[in-house]
């Protein structure tokens, strides 16, 4: 759990934050450039919120940052190779490659993912009045949070034939890629023009599905079962909700809460089963364990969508550090060969 006073370790958010903070407004600003609008957002959240740093914190970042780029980059000494070789290993040979683009030579942000970094509402009305298909191609392309978001901004009826369409796609073809760039006036980059690009699927209906406000997400669910209950089921079956942290192994479970906010956690565990509240416990300190359940108690009682927003909060840092490779969810017991 983030805490910034003195002789607590900072997350490695907290340290990015120090560390453009102590850079100055014109070289943070470049740095920023060549992150994503998640990215720009989490760590523009914890400069704001960033209190008490000593001195000494501050130091420790910094010694530790140039080590860590001595070591890896050589400063400056085959850059380009380290960078191609360490974004390929964190996004695959596919998702690296328009990145690597925009990075090293000089592209700037195109196409959809312009639509990243723009309000939800303003995307829906973006594409509010394109075909079905174009809707669901969208949707399936920004991230799932994003998406969910722009999906509460259509009618029950919309929402429900984009998430169909989600769910049965599976790749788009050159020429559906050129019609959204016609559509957003923006051209792609790379090679993305001449070949067919993998998108959407159940996983990805169910995905958005995780984040999609309860109540709503209860209705469109019926409505999909009552179109196709088999689909039903297997978007169900894919979907990732609170209580299957209760799969994650212990490592995995340290991991998150070292991500996530003590507020935060206290409002998701207000509406745990006692399984994950030991769950959380047991992955303690006993004096963290017994601060926490003193917190519970005086937290008194809570809104449903506040312990709602709280555990989807949880589950998108975990869906996160799982993407990245940091943790496994399901826990620990997959075979290995």
């Amino acid at each position: 759990m983030s805490n910034s006073g003195q002789g607590s370790e900072l997350s490695s958010v907290e340290k990015a934050a120090v560390l453009l903070m102590s850079l100055g407004e014109s070289d943070a600003a470049q740095i920023l450039k060549h992150m994503g609008p998640k990215e720009v957002q989490r760590i523009g959240s914890t400069m704001a919120q960033l209190a008490n740093i000593q001195r000494h914190q501050v130091e420790k970042v910094l010694d530790d940052f140039l080590v860590l780029v001595g070591d890896q980059t050589g400063l400056g000494l085959g850059a380009d190779g380290y960078i191609r070789n360490m974004l390929r290993e964190a996004l695959g040979e596919e998702k690296a490659g328009s990145l690597i683009d925009r990075i090293l030579l000089g592209g700037s942000t195109t196409g959809l993912d312009t639509l990243k970094w723009m309000e939800s509402r303003a995307v829906a009305d973006v594409i509010r009045y394109e075909h079905p298909q174009i809707q669901a191609i969208v949707i399936s392309y920004l991230d799932p949070d994003q998406a969910a978001d722009i999906l509460a901004n259509f009618d029950e009826r919309v929402r429900l034939d984009i998430v169909l369409r989600v769910a049965a796609l599976e790749t788009v073809q050159p020429a559906a890629l050129q019609e959204l760039n016609d559509i957003l006036e923006r051209q792609f980059s790379g090679n993305q023009s001449t070949q067919s690009t993998t998108i959407g699927g159940i996983r990805t209906a169910a995905n958005i599905m995780n984040f999609i406000e309860s109540s709503v997400e209860s209705e469109l669910m019926e409505s999909i079962r009552d179109v196709d209950e088999d689909l039903a089921n297997t978007i169900q079956d894919l979907m990732f909700v609170f209580d299957n942290l209760l799969e994650v192994d212990d490592r995995g479970i340290q991991v998150i809460l070292r991500e996530v906010e003590s507020e935060t956690l206290i409002l998701a565990l207000k509406g745990a089963d006692p399984d994950m509240q030991d769950k959380i416990f047991n992955n303690m300190s006993s004096r963290a364990a017994d601060m926490l359940k003193d917190d519970l108690e005086a937290k008194g009682p809570v809104r449903v969508s506040e312990v709602e927003v709280a555990q989807k909060e949880i589950l998108a840092v975990a869906r996160r550090l799982a993407d990245n490779g940091e943790i496994a969810l399901g826990g620990g017991s997959e075979k290995m060969v």
